[in-house]
């Protein structure tokens, strides 16, 4: 298996063997093995086997190891309204988890 493509966070990912990825917050510590279990497609290194599940597929998980805990660059977010003296201005960074991908 070398290409699979998981579901976390609510995004859909293509992943392969020592990959390294950042995707929503998970819980753990670097160093930290973690498991995803929400497998949708896996195929061989030519393409010539492929798995498709319906949605996931069964006893199939996808093993990462935790690299970093962090947070994303701060993203400035401004609402204005003209002639009515309305401003706002705010800041957000999203956290994020970044991982690799031990077997695929």
């Amino acid at each position: 298996m070398s290409l699979a493509v998981i579901k976390t966070g609510g995004k859909q990912y293509k992943v392969s063997k020592d990959l390294l990825l950042k995707v929503e917050k998970l819980p753990g510590n670097v160093g930290d093995k973690i498991e995803f279990d929400q497998v949708l497609l896996v195929s061989d290194d030519k393409g010539a086997k492929l798995e498709l599940g319906q949605p996931f597929l069964k006893d199939k998980k996808i093993e990462a190891e935790i690299i970093e805990q962090g947070r994303a660059k701060k993203i400035n977010v401004v609402k204005y309204k003209r002639k009515t003296r309305y401003r706002r201005k705010f800041g957000h960074r999203q956290a994020f988890t970044q991982v690799k991908f031990a077997k695929v």
